[in-house]
């Protein structure tokens, strides 16, 4: 069974989706409020009495007039204020005592007030309260000082403040509602931001992990068949290092992929990062692959910090595997995490002449070549960091990574001298 206050609310609800049907009942309203009023005589002392006097036709012919302007209101206030305010003085003018036609004024006057700025409100309220009050001090036959008159003037002066105040506080709420839509905007904005910045890294690791490991299995298993018919021995070792290799891939494969496939926020990993602290290990691996690599210097202080020490691991992986590539036959490489004052610097050289297809220049972005230097360059900036990667003079290639120890997020920088130089990925 339908209750009271909610037929109420429906038909509030259809009234402020239906603006002119609104419009319409209220001029009705008005006209019948009107029409009752203009049975009364204010009488004297005593207050007003009803049904000492009838409306003259003239009086009713202005009532409706009034009131039908006012099914405009909405659509043309300036006009409907107008039109209302003539039908008023004319009733002050010509009828005594007038019929209430000031009720459509208020009415216009208010919707003036919510729908224009504060100083049209002024001039308007001020103008229209001006004119009505004077036109009824002037040709009305009651003293200039009665209540009838300044009712004239409190209830267009009310008009204008109720209309301002409404005005306000619309102008307020909507204000509240277009900061918390911008705000709403702004987090959905800043969740893609975030979810852009984890593919990169994402993306970044996985082209690690590839470039590294797939590079070591192609190396090792070119040793296992070169040398399987003269040495068996050997070949076994190479394919045991095959087998090291991909394990280690698949390993790192599953955790990232693992990572992709979590509907929520991801778990704390199970195993720590990647870091300096297995350097040896990452550079026994190039060994065992045919790369000589010597460390010169490996900082022995305390721990980097964890985004910075992943960052130093994975330009070191990175750069070493560039050599393995690119470098040619009998390269040799080197190795030195060196701590300077509040930064980490990160150098490795090779002696390589590289191949042709390796030489500055020779890869095109076309066939997905320049990722490697460009994925080092991106893990430094971010951290706020820069890195440098080009020839050596005489012959070899050199990587130059400087950390700060404070790791900061921001903004990847300009692509600086490494992009200028030949890049071998």
């Amino acid at each position: 069974m339908t209750t009271l206050p909610s037929g109420f609310a429906r038909a509030r609800r259809w009234l402020r989706d239906h603006p002119l049907a609104f419009d319409a009942t209220l001029a009705f309203c008005v006209l019948i409020a009107m029409i009752c009023g203009s049975f009364a005589d204010p009488g004297k002392g005593h207050g007003p009495t009803f049904g000492t006097r009838t409306p003259e036709a003239f009086s009713v012919l202005l009532m409706v007039l009034a009131a039908s302007a006012l099914v405009l209101r909405r659509r043309h206030p300036m006009p409907v204020l107008a039109a209302t305010g003539v039908l008023t003085a004319t009733e002050y003018i010509f009828m005594d005592p007038p019929a209430p036609v000031v009720m459509s004024t208020v009415i216009a006057l208010y919707t003036v007030a919510s729908r224009t700025d504060r100083p049209t409100t002024w001039r308007v309220g001020l103008l229209t309260m001006g004119i009505l009050t004077v036109a009824a001090m002037v040709f009305g036959s009651t003293p200039w000082y009665s209540q009838e008159n300044l009712g004239v003037f409190a209830w267009t002066g009310m008009a204008s403040a109720a209309g301002d105040a409404v005005r306000s506080r619309r102008a307020f709420v909507d204000a509240i509602r277009e900061r918390a839509e911008r705000a709403e905007r702004t987090r959905e904005e800043e969740a893609r931001r975030r979810v852009a910045e984890e593919r990169l890294r994402i993306a970044r690791d996985l082209h690690d992990v590839v470039a590294h490991h797939i590079a070591l299995v192609n190396v090792q298993a070119g040793v296992a068949a070169h040398v399987m018919d003269k040495r068996p021995d050997q070949a076994k070792e190479a394919l045991a290092h095959v087998r090291d290799a991909s394990r280690s891939a698949l390993n790192e494969l599953r955790v990232t992929v693992g990572l992709l496939r979590q509907s929520g926020d991801p778990e704390a990993p199970t195993e720590p990062a990647p870091g300096l602290a297995v350097l040896d290990e990452l550079v026994d691996t190039f060994r065992n692959a045919g790369l000589p690599v010597e460390v010169a210097g490996a900082d022995r202080g305390p721990r980097l910090p964890a985004a910075v020490d992943l960052a130093a691991y994975r330009v070191i992986q990175e750069a070493l595997t560039n050599v393995r590539k690119h470098a040619g036959a009998g390269a040799r490489a080197e190795v030195s995490v060196v701590r300077v004052g509040t930064t980490a610097e990160i150098t490795v050289l090779d002696n390589g002449r590289g191949s042709a297809a390796g030489r500055p220049g020779a890869e095109s972005t076309a066939d997905g070549g320049g990722h490697g230097l460009l994925g080092m360059r991106e893990r430094v900036t971010a951290l706020g960091g820069a890195l440098t990667a080009g020839p050596r003079y005489g012959g070899g290639f050199r990587v130059h990574a400087i950390l700060p120890l404070e790791a900061r997020t921001g903004e990847p920088e300009q692509p600086g001298p490494a992009a200028a130089t030949g890049e071998r990925r």
